[in-house]
């Protein structure tokens, strides 16, 4: 299923605008983990420590990921992978809640992520048209109404390490028009491989620090409904 015309955008602009928070209501499928209660899972090992052990960017620091928070599933490795995309491609397998960097000859970085909850989950094809570091983020018309904190950043919230955004952004476009989806960063890990956010794909901050390296602007995009390929 293709990703919806520029008429259906922008009839749905004003419910994408609230895109990229976690937002109550039902969950398309039961998630793997329940976003608002964090489980405690085994302390990993030493590389998983030092992987998502605290950054300091931009001017920000980045805090280290309590890891017993996060399902190990969700952790960022290379897999073998089979698929048909050119090295390069990323893959966004939203059941599963992972995201693959096709990397070639059978392999692919893989991320957990965070996908949208009913109603704002979808699939298709998109292209990373902007990239930015520390991204601004602007609360729709509709959220500053019901939510006095929204209502505070009604000019643009900064960057920094409380934007809902993270530290990293993607913005994915249909041709020359802005779907208004971004894979970002999130400042709660504990909801990765969940449905929490309202249609973007979120990874934890060190995670989307390694991806916006690895994929340059014009890197193509592909969202599953359903999985489509083998992975060990």
């Amino acid at each position: 299923m293709n990703l919806p015309s520029r008429r259906a955008f922008l009839a749905a602009l004003p419910l994408a605008l609230a895109a990229c928070v976690s937002a109550p209501g039902t969950p398309a499928m039961p998630p793997l983990i329940d976003p608002t209660k964090p489980k405690r899972y085994p302390r990993p090992s030493s590389q998983y420590l030092a992987m998502y052990s605290e950054v300091k960017d931009g001017g920000f620091t980045v805090p280290a990921v309590d890891l017993t928070q996060v399902n190990p599933a969700f952790l960022r490795r290379e897999v073998s992978y089979t698929t048909d995309e050119p090295a390069g491609t990323i893959v966004i397998d939203t059941p599963a809640r992972y995201l693959y960097l096709v990397l070639g000859n059978g392999k692919a970085m893989r991320y957990g992520i965070g996908v949208g909850r009913e109603g704002f989950a979808w699939s298709g094809s998109a292209v990373i048209r902007r990239k930015a570091k520390w991204p601004s983020w602007h609360p729709p018309v509709e959220m500053q109404a019901r939510d006095p904190k929204a209502r505070k950043w009604a000019g643009g919230m900064p960057g920094g390490p409380d934007n809902p955004l993270g530290a990293r952004a993607h913005y994915l476009y249909k041709g020359n028009v802005d779907t208004l989806y971004r894979i970002h960063g999130t400042v709660e890990p504990w909801t990765i491989g969940s449905n929490v956010s309202s249609g973007c794909i979120r990874l934890i901050n060190q995670d989307v620090m390694d991806l916006f390296e690895r994929v340059p602007v014009g890197t193509v995009v592909k969202v599953l409904e359903r999985p489509a390929a083998s992975v060990a």
